[in-house]
């Protein structure tokens, strides 16, 4: 498998690769999923993130596969990678397919590190390799997982300004 580079501002309905336990056979299973779960409610938003406090997460867990994600601050752009490059996974969330609807998945947020915290205040939860099937597993207490990396954990470069057209896709939210 090779980790991309997760585009936080990519379109709702994106389709991504994900990590999740089959439901049928119980292994680890790579799947394409829509970016974005609907709304509980008639007329609830879809929503690509989910924050962390206040909530547990026990059935339906998954992993996005990353090598960076961005982060944007006022007008610039910024990728954001592990200081030693490796690539990591995004906790997540998913639900299945039904009626019209795909398989479809969001990203759990936490506080940013102090790496990101001066870009954003919010991030990604970013499990280690190493934590892998402990997040698909409900192996070890959420709190120890999600939770920011120590500062240093991150190495962050400007990728530039954003376009024309990531400004108006921002202006559409």
């Amino acid at each position: 498998m090779e980790a991309m580079p997760f585009e936080s501002d990519a379109a709702l309905g994106s389709r991504k690769a994900i990590v999740r336990r089959n439901p049928l056979s119980g292994k680890p299973q790579l799947i394409e999923a829509a970016w974005g779960l609907d709304g509980v409610e008639p007329g609830d938003k879809p929503r690509k993130f989910l924050r962390a406090e206040g909530r547990t997460f026990p059935h339906q867990r998954c992993l996005i596969p990353a090598s960076e994600f961005q982060v944007t601050n006022g007008d610039r752009k910024f990728r954001v990678m592990l200081e030693d490059g490796n690539f990591f996974y995004l906790a997540g969330v998913w639900r299945p397919s039904f009626g019209d609807k795909d398989v479809s998945y969001a990203i759990i947020t936490i506080e940013a590190n102090p790496d990101i915290f001066p870009y954003q205040e919010r991030q990604g939860a970013v499990l280690l390799r190493r934590q892998n099937m402990a997040w698909l597993d409900l192996s070890q207490p959420e709190d120890m997982l999600l939770r920011a990396l120590p500062a240093r954990s991150f190495q962050i470069e400007e990728v530039g300004p954003l376009g024309l057209e990531d400004r108006q896709r921002r202006l559409a939210y």
